[in-house]
């Protein structure tokens, strides 16, 4: 099966790809460089960036509150954050944030805007190191719609989710999330980095100039630390431990397993939970991209089989992650 899997995924691919089948690991390989120009090696424990997948840890710290009776889904930010809205519909619920759905102005509106970089030729994005530095990005447009009127993906949402976690707990979101989500699962590897300041053992990020032929770091395309809509280091091994831990009871009860993984919002095409994307058959997946960065885990309950693909070079992790699914299915 190992040579199977690896026949799946492209001789230039760059990143970690990780398959569990029935509790077992079936395949676990790194692939290129985490350091291109000289040539330091992706390994099975190196810590990616993974852009929007830090919607998942969000949602999960927000679902804790709610089942310590700290918030409530129907608790709207009018009442939750102590800032002037402007033209922001302070009704809008903790829920509808939760599921796209709240109409709230998204700063990265992904439907007009292509490229995440572009968002920085104005606003420097080393001024971005807390989920509250993107307010001005955001907090003076107008309503996109009426809240709970449709479900459009919205980045500013998870970033006022960010912002709700940290108005309730006193302390940044990811200190919260390090201590309620990272540490009780045991990912020792995962955490919310400042690019000018990033540990040990972490990729760095590239980008194809298709100019000069040549590939180039993300450092000026993304924000220089990661907040409420994303932007959270990982690794292979931590998200394997976190899908563990999702189902084991340790991050939620079983109950609220069961809410965050069933449709709340969308249609027939875009099935959502709370802060996580579901399969046509309703199978629970998260995913991120940004310029140089690609990531993509897929859990299978059906067949028990968790997929898991991040790449530090933009390279498809998606196919990878169709082309197993569909292999192991046979």
């Amino acid at each position: 099966m190992k040579k199977t899997i690896e026949k799946l995924i492209d001789y230039n691919f760059n990143g970690v790809v990780l398959v569990k089948k029935d509790g077992v690991k079936i395949f676990e390989r790194a692939f290129g460089y985490r350091d291109l120009p000289n040539k330091t090696p992706n390994q099975i424990d190196t810590k990616f960036a993974t852009a929007s997948a830090g919607k998942v840890f969000i949602a999960v710290g927000i679902l804790q509150l709610i089942s310590q009776g700290m918030l409530k889904l129907e608790d709207t930010i009018g009442e939750l954050l102590p800032i002037d809205l402007n033209k922001i519909d302070p009704k809008i619920t903790v829920e509808q944030l939760l599921t796209h759905t709240s109409g709230i102005p998204d700063y990265f509106d992904e439907s007009v805007m292509e490229n995440y970089a572009d968002l920085w030729e104005d606003f420097p994005n080393y001024k971005v190191r807390t989920s509250a530095d993107l307010l001005p990005l955001f907090i003076n447009k107008e309503m996109m719609y009426t809240p709970g009127e449709k479900f459009q993906y919205n980045n500013t949402g998870f970033v006022v989710l960010g912002l709700i976690i940290e108005a309730i707990t006193k302390v940044p979101f990811d200190s919260y999330l390090q201590r309620a989500v990272f540490d009780p699962a045991g990912m020792k590897d995962t955490g919310y980095y400042e690019l000018d300041r990033l540990p040990r053992n972490c990729a760095s990020n590239y980008v194809w100039d298709e100019e000069r032929e040549e590939f180039y770091t993300n450092i000026f395309s993304v924000d220089v630390k990661g907040t409420g809509a994303g932007g959270a280091f990982t690794s292979v091994l931590d998200i394997e431990r976190f899908w563990d831990n999702l189902f084991n009871g340790k991050l939620l009860s079983d109950e609220m397993v069961v809410k965050m993984l069933s449709f709340q919002a969308g249609d027939a095409e875009d099935k959502y939970g709370y802060g996580i994307w579901l399969s046509d058959d309703e199978e629970p997946w998260f995913q991120g991209f940004d310029p140089g960065v690609c990531f993509f885990s897929f859990f299978d309950r059906k067949q028990s089989l968790m997929i898991i693909a991040i790449s530090n070079t933009g390279d498809d992790v998606w196919e990878i992650g169709s082309n197993v699914r569909a292999e192991m299915g046979k």
